[in-house]
């Protein structure tokens, strides 16, 4: 990834989904990105751990014109029980 395009992404913002599974690591997924995701015994480890893998993804054009595109006016995560 060159210099000048992470100089372009920063400040940007990531859509991720966080959960606590049942052993208590947390798993987060970057929803712009297939397999982009990672675990962590704290939540602070979970989140350093996905900035990782986010900028390894970024590596790949695809995901870079993906990133490009990406312009949500809303973004929100609900949860429903049946």
């Amino acid at each position: 990834m060159t210099k000048a395009f992470l100089t372009k992404i920063r400040n940007r913002q990531f859509p991720l989904i966080v959960e606590k599974d049942e052993d208590g690591f947390y798993v987060v997924e970057c929803l712009l990105f297939r397999g982009c995701y990672t675990q962590g015994k704290t939540l602070d480890e979970a989140l350093e751990n996905i900035r990782e893998v986010i900028e390894i993804c970024l590596e790949e054009k695809e995901n870079q014109e993906i990133l490009k595109s990406y312009k949500p006016k809303e973004l929100s995560l609900h949860n429903i029980t049946l």
